[in-house]
């Protein structure tokens, strides 16, 4: 008998819509559109690479003193034909309150805030857009806290946690996978150029890349062991051409650094920054710990236009080994920070001064000029030079599909999503045909193992008078290993590759502050209970991101996963108040140690 071609639906990878608008208080970058709430609430985001969550900035985020338009400036968009105040969860009818949580993700940077947790509906679009990509009882936090000016989507994989009692939740892009909504466990980024063309938006695409921003290469990151520094580079060399000393090494010896595109700035070691400082003319302000250009300077430095060459590998020490050169004109470090870090927009230049090792973070500065494509089935990442052709061509989305895969779906390299589809041929026919030999056997097997428990049976029976239990029969078998998890899914595991297990996702809870008592609506705090993740030794290569030709889609998209969740997650209490006037709180504050944000 013939058998039919069967199609086989594998998720395309999603494009997530630029807001096409550049925003911030320090610089221009491009934002992305999402809405969250029942009904959709439209907001303008940024990415973090470090985050696991979405963090949407909240009325109490702007004081009268800050201006009417504040709440847009900071990424609220029109709802229901009005100006918004910004995230509204009273009128959400899926909202539900965790609690006031501070806000740690970046508190190695002195970054500080509280915020307001809760659970509710996530989409990645505009509300007006019935086919954004969405999912219900996400995590996220309620932000007024100016050091995080606008919100963002967590691309991270790290759980969060509010108490000890609790199954942490997994990350969005955990959640996105595990439901199948994207091919696979990762995503490419870049944050687009303000200063290139006729202004170029940033690119984020989830499960995919796009081979037209970026030039290929064949260099592979291995994830760091330091679960909280994932994509940590080696910086072996930064040098300067055509700056005020010519040619000019800005280091003298490599360090470590996170890319991390939640903050813009590139923190790095002092000498590094005095090097920076000579090179350009700049000026250090200490109130704000940032470095000036004033407009003499700055004239001079656009007409020589410089370019800074950023050499990264996966080591510090320059072995000869590959690496990767991102190149950024000048122009990428020309910005501007305005309200409420200074008055007026002032110039600056967008490095900062690290204290110490945890300080070297490269931020989106360097994300305008370097394509980012992380891949958490094979533990690794690409940084490529980003391609900006003139006239700039349509998007070409290449899937990630996982790196146990056996073949190759006929779609897999789309300029749209796609179903792809697959036809059996001689080969699979037979396997079938093996497969039905197979499972003739197993039922053989099964009738003769039922008849054997009948004898058992009976043998029981007979012996009941008696106390004496038969040798052969089995004690019953213990809850401690479910044949099924919590969702009634029975886990399977992945073969064939060097891979690690996330942990089981669970139905969260909504949480209680300890007291009982129910969380001021008008105090907004923040926390994440990061859990690291066990990388292999073993990285891999990326060669298949250079490539359009993707993996395929494995079965158990919904077994555990790739990344195994190490011990229990930290929990953070709620710290002061949530929001400082802004009368009360300077520019910058400092911290209790005299080193200011």
């Amino acid at each position: 008998m013939a058998v039919a071609p069967r199609a086989t639906t594998i998720p395309a990878p999603y494009v997530v819509p630029p807001s096409q608008s550049f925003d911030g208080d320090d610089g221009r970058w491009s934002t992305f559109s999402i809405n969250v709430g029942t009904p959709g609430q439209d907001l303008r985001v940024q990415v973090s690479t470090q985050s696991g969550e979405t963090w949407v900035i909240v009325p109490d985020g702007c004081y009268p003193e800050d201006g009417a338009n504040c709440p847009s400036l900071r990424g609220a968009q029109p709802f229901n034909s009005a100006s918004s105040r910004g995230f509204q969860s009273n009128i959400s009818s899926t909202w539900s309150t965790i609690g006031v949580y501070s806000l740690d993700l970046e508190q190695k940077l002195n970054y500080t805030g509280n915020g307001l947790y809760g659970f509710d509906r996530v989409a990645l679009g505009p509300a007006s857009d019935n086919s954004a990509l969405s999912l219900d009882h996400q995590i996220v936090a309620g932000v007024a806290e100016p050091d995080y000016y606008m919100g963002h989507i967590g691309l991270g994989v790290q759980p969060s946690s509010f108490s000890s009692l609790s199954q942490p939740s997994q990350s969005f892009l955990i959640q996105m996978w595990n439901q199948t909504k994207i091919p696979s466990l990762s995503y490419a980024y870049t944050a687009g150029a303000k200063y290139r063309l006729k202004s170029v938006f940033g690119s984020l695409i989830l499960g995919g890349y796009d081979d037209t921003r970026f030039t290929p290469n064949n260099i592979s990151f291995s994830f760091s062991n330091d679960a909280a520094r994932l994509l940590t580079v080696g910086v072996q060399s930064i040098i300067a051409m055509n700056s005020l000393e010519g040619t000019y090494a800005l280091t003298s010896t490599g360090h470590w650094s996170l890319i991390d595109s939640t903050v813009p700035h590139i923190w790095l070691p002092q000498d590094v920054c005095d090097g920076f400082q000579k090179a350009f003319g700049l000026t250090y302000d200490p109130t704000t710990d940032l470095y000036l250009i004033n407009s003499t300077i700055h004239d001079k430095l656009l007409s020589l236009n410089p370019t800074i060459t950023f050499k990264l590998a996966n080591s510090i020490l320059d072995t000869g080994a590959n690496w990767t050169d991102i190149v950024l004109p000048y122009a990428a470090f020309d910005l501007q920070a305005s309200y409420p870090i200074y008055p007026n927009a002032t110039n600056y230049f967008p490095i900062r001064r690290a204290a110490n090792e945890s300080q070297y973070v490269i931020g989106r500065t360097l994300l305008q000029e370097a394509y980012l494509i992380v891949d958490h089935e094979r533990n690794n990442f690409t940084l490529a030079q980003a391609a900006f052709p003139d006239p700039l061509p349509a998007s070409h989305v290449v899937a990630i599909l996982p790196s146990n895969s056996t073949s190759h779906p006929a779609a897999a390299s789309t300029t749209t999503s796609t179903t792809s589809t697959s036809s059996l041929g001689t080969g699979a026919i037979a396997g079938i045909a093996a497969g039905g030999v197979v499972c003739l056997l197993l039922i053989l097997i099964g009738v003769m193992m039922w008849f054997r428990r009948r004898r058992k049976q009976a043998k029981h029976a007979e012996l009941a008078n008696t106390q004496i239990k038969p040798v052969d029969e089995k004690p019953p078998a213990t809850p401690s290993s479910p044949s099924h998890d919590e969702n009634g899914i029975k886990p399977s595991e992945l073969s064939g590759t060097q891979v690690m297990e996330l942990g089981t996702p669970s139905n969260e809870t909504v949480l209680g502050m300890g007291s009982g008592s129910k969380p001021n609506q008008n105090q907004y705090a923040g926390y994440h209970g990061r859990e690291g993740l066990r990388s292999p030794g073993s990285p891999g290569v990326h060669d298949h991101l250079l490539s359009p030709e993707p993996q395929e889609l494995p079965t158990p998209l919904n077994s555990p996963g790739v990344h195994e969740v190490m011990g229990s997650p930290i929990i953070h209490e709620l710290e002061g108040e949530y929001y400082v006037p802004l009368s009360q709180r300077g520019s910058r504050a400092v911290s209790e140690a005299g080193e200011r944000r």
